[in-house]
């Protein structure tokens, strides 16, 4: 007999991985302190080291420069990122007036000047910027525009249809609606003024800073920005890794410290019920034979007449955002059975655990 073929190490097998790791699948929510000087996806560099997994991801981009909390997904719960995503955000900015850069960072070049503004006229104007506003992106953002990230049409032009080689087109990011919830001035030393920002996903700080200055007369850029909540998710409760203030290119420096990586696992959250409440979904266990009928994407009948409104959260929208979605999350012994939603007066799988793929599936 022949002898097998060695193919290496499987993944969880590499050294220096802690022997629980090797058999224990992590799955669950990390909430991190993000350091300035490194982008989001580095900053998944320490915890795809700490759980010995690729499958990890954000589920709201923080700009290079900026600080504070992203919300982390590991293991199979990556495939529920869109319902962290959705969430406002809050934010603490420090906007510096007088001068706009091309990145509307305190990393870009210096395009424009204007006069700064009075604190009078400031707070004058904040007013206008709260509710429902049309907020076009920043030149340099993630925003895709013809299939191609806005930021590298900024850097190559020639990438846009039509534009040759070495040639040039004004970039023109189209204005979309975004929800202001609050807007206020914390401080005012100018040409800086410090502002804490509450506002719906998708909205750039960046290009909020950009607006109220034009509205003024003036141009203006951030200097600093920290985001100190996502939904019901606080900066206060996140862990920190430390390294240098600038991974750079990729880098994966810094991440070496084994007390850090642990704190970083003890820090992992479950998907537990706790979790989906905080996110404004109600939960509901099942039984043995439910949980085995769910587990293989069975019929969801038994849930009609027992799937209460999603008890909805404060700190998820102000006002609440319209739910076309009733969804809950399944419980069998403590453990995350699956995800489901109800659209239509129809149940259908968003999500099912226990490593089976994301279903879609629609049952009467």
């Amino acid at each position: 007999m022949e002898a097998p073929i060695d193919r290496g190490r499987a993944k969880n097998d590499r050294p220096g991985i802690p022997a629980g790791l090797k058999t224990r699948p992590c799955e669950g929510c990390l909430l991190l302190n993000k350091n300035p000087g490194r982008t989001s996806f580095e900053s998944l560099f320490p915890v795809k080291k700490a759980f010995a997994t690729g499958k990890v991801c954000h589920t709201g981009t923080l700009d290079k420069f900026a600080r504070g909390l992203l919300v982390v997904l590991a293991g199979p719960a990556v495939k529920l990122a869109s319902r962290f995503s959705g969430c406002d955000k809050r934010y603490r900015a420090t906007v510096k007036f007088g001068e706009e850069t091309d990145t509307l960072d305190p990393e870009g070049a210096v395009i424009a000047a204007g006069p700064v503004p009075e604190r009078a006229a400031l707070e004058d104007i904040l007013p206008r910027f709260t509710g429902g506003i049309m907020q076009a992106p920043p030149l340099f953002s993630a925003v895709h525009v013809d299939g191609v990230r806005a930021y590298k049409l900024a850097r190559s032009p020639s990438l846009r249809p039509g534009v040759p080689a070495g040639g040039s087109a004004k970039l023109i990011m189209k204005e979309r609606p975004v929800t202001i919830y609050s807007l206020e001035l914390l401080d005012w030393t100018p040409p800086l003024a410090e502002l804490e920002v509450r506002c719906s996903a998708g909205t750039y700080i960046r290009s909020l800073a950009r607006d109220i200055a034009l509205a003024l007369g003036s141009r203006a850029h951030l200097l600093s920005l920290t985001r100190t909540a996502v939904g019901s998710f606080s900066l206060d409760e996140a862990v920190s890794v430390s390294g240098p203030e600038d991974a750079g290119q990729g880098s994966r420096a810094g991440f070496e410290s084994e007390p850090e990586l642990e704190s970083l696992r003890k820090a992992l959250i479950p998907l537990n019920p706790e979790l989906f409440a905080r996110l404004g979904i109600s939960c509901l266990d099942i039984g043995e034979k439910e949980a085995a009928a769910v587990s293989h994407g069975g019929s969801l009948r038994f849930l009609e007449g027992r799937a209460p409104e999603p008890p909805g959260s404060a700190e998820m929208s102000i006002p609440p955002k319209p739910a076309p979605l009733i969804s809950a999350a399944l419980f069998h012994g403590g453990s995350l059975a699956a995800l489901v939603e109800k659209k239509n007066g129809v149940w259908s799988y968003g999500y099912v655990a226990s490593g089976h793929s994301t279903l879609r599936r629609q049952f009467v």
